[in-house]
C-alpha cells in the first residue's frame, strides 16, 4: 500500500432490497432476522419451475414521480432510489464536477426492457417502441442516469462482471479517488432480473432453490441441504470520498473502504475452481492492499449465495487467506442474491455491522456441512470486539470473477 495515496472513507448509504425500501429498514429487518422472499403471484409463474424470489419491499415505481419511473428500467429505478438516499445521507456534498464521478453497475441490465420491447416489436411493430428503449435497456443505464443528476463529469462507469459487478464497481470508484480523478464517487450495484425467462434460465442451468413449498427456507447457506441460490432485486450504493474532501466539508465518515483485491478462476464458466485459488487470492490482495494481515479482519460478509459447491469452496478459501477466527455470514439467507446488485447492498451491511458491532446471523442456518473449519454466525446475531476492526465482503461471479473489498472502521 502506497503511503502518499489518497484515503477512502464511505459518507454516505443508500439501498432498496427485497427486506426494506431504505437502509434503515433493511438492515433492522436482517438484525430481526427476517425473510424477504415470497412467493410470486404473477400470472406467469405457472410457466416455470422455481416459485418465489426475493422481490422488492417497496415497488421503485412508488417512490419515483410517475413521469421519470416510466422513462427508467426497473433496474434503473432501484439505483435511483438508492442513490438519493446514500446522496442525502452524505449531506449532498458540494463538489466540482470536474471531480465527481459515478460507478454504478448491473450483472444483466435492462433485461425486463429488452424482452418487453421485443414482444412491443413483434405483436404490434417498431413504431410502437418507446423513444427510451435503448436507454432503458443498456447496461450502463443506472450509472448514466445518477451521473447527469449528479452532474458527474469526472468519468460515468458500469463495470459488469456478473454478480461481482457491484463490488467492482466499488473497487473500481476506490481507484479513482486513488489515482487523483475525483473526490467524490458514487458507487454500487442494482439489478431487476425477476422474469419467466431469468428464472426459467437459471433453473435450467441447475443454479437455483426449488423449494417452492418453503420460499422463506430455500436460502440456507451452509446448510447440508441446500439446493441453490434465491434470486432478489434491489439496488445498494455507498458515497465515497477521499478522506482530505470529506474532512474539510465535516462529514460523518462511516468507515474507511481500504482494499480491493481482483482475481479470476480460469476454470469453468459458471463453477468455482474446486480448490478455491482465486477466492483466496482476491482476498489476500484485498488485505495487502489495505495494509492488513489476515488477522485483521474480524468479519467476512460471504458471497455464500446456498449453491452446494460454492459455500464450502468460499469458506475454506477463507481460511487459508486469514484463518478461522472472523466471524463469517451470509446476508443472502434473508435477502436473496441480487446478482450484479449484491455486491452494493453487501457493502451497505458490512459498513453497519462495523458501525454497530453486530453481525447478523445467517438464517436457516442449523447444521453447518461437513468441511467447514470458520466461525459461522447462525443462530443468533453476534458482536464484533471493541477497538480497530477490519472486515472483508465478498463477490464472486459467473465467469469466475472474484472480488473482495476491505473496510475498515472510521
Amino acid at each position: 500500500m502506497s503511503a502518499n495515496r489518497a484515503r477512502v472513507v464511505v459518507t454516505g448509504l443508500g439501498a432498496t432490497t427485497p427486506v426494506g425500501g431504505d437502509v434503515t429498514s433493511t438492515w433492522s429487518a436482517l438484525l430481526a432476522g427476517r425473510s424477504g422472499v415470497e412467493t410470486i403471484t404473477d400470472d406467469w409463474v405457472d410457466s416455470v419451475p422455481v416459485k418465489f424470489a426475493g422481490l422488492a419491499a417497496v415497488d421503485p415505481a412508488e417512490v419515483l414521480p410517475r413521469p421519470e419511473a416510466r422513462r427508467l428500467d426497473r433496474s434503473e429505478q432501484f439505483a435511483l432510489v438508492a442513490a438519493r438516499e446514500a446522496w442525502a445521507d452524505a449531506g449532498a456534498p458540494e463538489v466540482a464536477p470536474e471531480r465527481m464521478g459515478v460507478v454504478v453497475s448491473s450483472g444483466i441490465g435492462g433485461i425486463g426492457t429488452t424482452l418487453a420491447a421485443y414482444d412491443t416489436f413483434k405483436e404490434r411493430g417498431w413504431n410502437r417502441l418507446s423513444p427510451f428503449t435503448v436507454p432503458m435497456l443498456m447496461p450502463n443505464g443506472p450509472a448514466a442516469w445518477i451521473g447527469i443528476e449528479l452532474n458527474a463529469m469526472a468519468g460515468v462507469h458500469a463495470t459488469v462482471s456478473a454478480c461481482a459487478s457491484g463490488a467492482e464497481a466499488i473497487g473500481y470508484a476506490m481507484d479513482m479517488i486513488r489515482l487523483g480523478r475525483a473526490d467524490v464517487v458514487v458507487a454500487g450495484g442494482t439489478e431487476a432480473a425477476i422474469h419467466p425467462l431469468n428464472m426459467a434460465a437459471f433453473a435450467a442451468s441447475r443454479a437455483m432453490s426449488t423449494r417452492n413449498d418453503d420460499p422463506q427456507g430455500a436460502s440456507r447457506p451452509w446448510q447440508p441441504d441446500r439446493d441453490g441460490f434465491v434470486l432478489g432485486e434491489g439496488a445498494g450504493i455507498i458515497v465515497l470520498e477521499s478522506e482530505e474532501h470529506a474532512r474539510a466539508r465535516g462529514a460523518r465518515v462511516y468507515a474507511y473502504v481500504s482494499g480491493v483485491g481482483y482475481s479470476a478462476d480460469a476454470h469453468h464458466i459458471t463453477q468455482p475452481e474446486p480448490d478455491g485459488r482465486g477466492i483466496t487470492m482476491a482476498m489476500t490482495h484485498a488485505i495487502s492492499d489495505a495494509g492488513l494481515t489476515g488477522a485483521d479482519i474480524k468479519h467476512v460478509n460471504a458471497h455464500g449465495t446456498s449453491t452446494p459447491a460454492g459455500d464450502v469452496i468460499e469458506v475454506q478459501s477463507v481460511n487459508k487467506a486469514m484463518g478461522s477466527h472472523p466471524l463469517v455470514t451470509s446476508t443472502k439467507s434473508m435477502t436473496g442474491h441480487l446478482l450484479g446488485g449484491a455486491g452494493g447492498i453487501e457493502s451497505v451491511f458490512t459498513v453497519l455491522a462495523l458501525r454497530d458491532r453486530i453481525v447478523p446471523a445467517t438464517l436457516n442456518l442449523r447444521t453447518p456441512d461437513d468441511g467447514i473449519d470458520v466461525d459461522l454466525v447462525y443462530g443468533e446475531n453476534r458482536a464484533l470486539p471493541g477497538g480497530d476492526l477490519a472486515a472483508i465482503n465478498n463477490s464472486f461471479g459467473f465467469g469466475g470473477h472474484n472480488v473482495s473489498l476491505v473496510f475498515q472502521n472510521a
